[in-house]
């Protein structure tokens, strides 16, 4: 595998990250932003929006971002820890993600990514990510 990342779009993604409806706007080393399309194939027995969507996405935002920040040293970014809170419920409708380093270091990194309802900015979920930088494979 080359320095170079693979694809962050649904089409190339596992049917697994495809399935969270996330689709990435921009990657930086610094910032991540996109948007979550939330309706019934994400939905809990109880019509919500199933917080491992919300996890999902928000380790996903980080990895990509945190993956960038260090792909030019021939690593990428695998997580170790997350911690999201589920703030509100969604039953459908669009969340816009950002996400941002609190601390990128030699070896580890952490990641605040937040979700918010596209139609009022109300934050519906928000997590940290603890991350790795290991070598590519092959590298």
């Amino acid at each position: 595998m080359s320095a170079e990342l693979p694809g962050v779009d649904r089409s190339s993604a596992s049917a697994f990250v495809a399935a969270t409806g996330f689709d990435v706007a921009e990657a930086t080393g610094t910032r991540v932003t996109g948007t979550v399309e939330l309706g019934p194939d994400q939905h809990t027995p109880w019509g919500v929006a199933h917080g491992g969507v919300y996890c999902a996405v928000i380790e996903s935002a980080a990895s990509i971002g945190a993956s960038v920040a260090v792909a030019d040293r021939g690593q990428f970014a695998v997580g170790v820890n997350n911690s999201t809170d589920f703030l509100r419920p969604v039953t459908a409708g669009r969340l816009d993600v950002v996400a941002e380093p609190v601390q990128q270091g030699r070896t580890l990194q952490l990641w605040l990514v937040q979700l918010t309802r596209a139609e009022d900015g109300k934050l519906v979920a928000r997590g940290q990510v603890r991350l790795q930088n290991v070598p590519l494979p092959g590298a």
